[in-house]
Parts: structure tokens; sequence; C-alpha cells
């Protein structure tokens, strides 16, 4: 296996179960598809005192039904590191990745202040900025914030495509910036958007609104209003971190 020659790799186990076994933390770093399988798994193998996060960008189910595989004594806390790119895989891994990025930490009301504060202590370590709140308003968030972006830019690329298949030789640095999440996994993300579809179908219809709206005033030749849009969404986007 490629990865045992990786001189950053200490250990490689065969299977899940083996590699938990007298561990005190335990990250679930798998697709969103296969961390509750995963946490299914391996929660007959953890000893008393065990604490297991994961990095899934979806958190309500995820976390409900991990918490109910921890045998008793161990404690599943679950994360998510608003990190990394369009590019998956330990071959694109960094020791960096977590530097001065946002990370939701969201346990569930049942769990032990201890065992969030020590998961909390974990990401910050890592360099994260993190934020602890609940599950399911992590997963309104991130479908407005992270799941609809992947949207908005996955169909921007696939209307594009059906257009004559040499403008985007032409494309300058907008079209690059504003697609280039379109160039994620397909398999992920159809995962994330299966787990997070009803908070991501409510996005949507807000932002069919939103767009229906600018289309109308638009066709108006309102150029007042639209110049107001376009303020107040430089002014958003001038308001991001650097």
């Amino acid at each position: 296996m490629r990865l045992r020659a990786q001189p950053w790799c200490q250990e490689v186990r065969d299977t899940p179960e083996a590699a938990v076994r007298g561990a005190s933390l335990v990250v679930l770093a798998a697709p969103v598809d296969r961390i509750i399988t995963l946490a299914q798994a391996i929660g007959p193998h953890l000893g008393a005192g065990t604490l297991v996060t994961d990095v899934g960008s979806v958190k309500g189910e995820i976390t409900r039904l991990c918490h109910a595989a921890m045998p008793s004594g161990a404690h599943f806390v679950g994360a998510h590191p608003m990190a990394g790119s369009e590019k998956s895989g330990w071959e694109h891994a960094s020791e960096a990745l977590f530097e001065g990025r946002p990370c939701f930490v969201t346990p569930r009301p049942e769990t032990r202040p201890e065992a969030v504060d020590a998961i909390v202590r974990f990401w910050h370590d890592l360099g994260a900025e993190v934020t602890t709140l609940d599950p399911d308003l992590h997963d309104e968030i991130v479908a407005h914030i992270s799941h609809l972006p992947q949207v908005i830019a996955a169909n921007l690329c696939h209307f594009l495509a059906q257009k004559n298949p040499t403008w985007r030789n032409f494309a300058g640095g907008g079209l690059r910036d504003t697609t280039r999440i379109g160039a994620g996994d397909p398999t992920m993300w159809v995962e994330i958007l299966k787990q997070n579809r009803e908070e991501v179908l409510r996005a949507l219809r807000q932002f069919q609104d939103e767009m229906h709206g600018f289309q109308t005033v638009l066709a108006n030749g309102d150029f007042i209003e639209i110049r107001a849009r376009l303020e107040r969404s430089k002014a958003y986007r001038d308001g991001f971190r650097p």
C-alpha cells in the first residue's frame, strides 16, 4: 500500500476495528455516507473514555446515529472543519490544512461537556477557529454557505458545457474563480446533497427568488436597483475574512 511508504504515516492497520483498539481519540475522516457505518463497526471495539469525532459536512443524522453507536463510556462529538479544496484524497494532504480555518463542533444535548471540551481543544490545537453549535443549525448554515455555492458552480458548468466547448478557452479569472468548486468529486457531493436535501432545497428556493428578482429589475431597466444590489454584493464580499 502506497500509504505505508509515506514518511508522515507511522502505522497502517488492515481494518477500522483493529485501528481503534486502545485508541483514546478516533477521527472518522470518511465520506458522509460511510461515517455512520464506520461508527457502528468500531463501536464494540472502543474502550471506556474513548473520544470519537468526524469531519462530515452534514451533521444531523450523523451525530444522532453515531452517538447511538457508542458503547457506555465512549463519546461521539461531531465536527466539520471548513477546509480543503475541490481535490480529495490523502495525496492532497497538507500539514497546515486547518490553520486559521473555521471548524464546527456539533454536540448533541446529551453529549457530556467534558467530551465536547476535549474535541474543541483537539481542533483548536490543529489551528482551527472553533464554533460550537447545534447539528441541525449547522446543516442549515452549510446548506447556504457551502452546499448552495457547490450547486450553483456545478450547474453553471453544466449550462456552459452545452454551449460551444471552445468558449472556455477564452475564460478569464472570473469564470475560473466562480466555477473552481465545480470540479469537486461528484460521488462525494451526491452523498452530501442526499443527506442535506431538505435544507439545500430551502436554500435553492430562496436563491431562485433572488435570481427572479434580479431578472425582473434587469428586464425593467431599473439600473438604480441593480447598482444597489451590486453594492450590497461588494460590501458582503469585502467583509470576508482574509
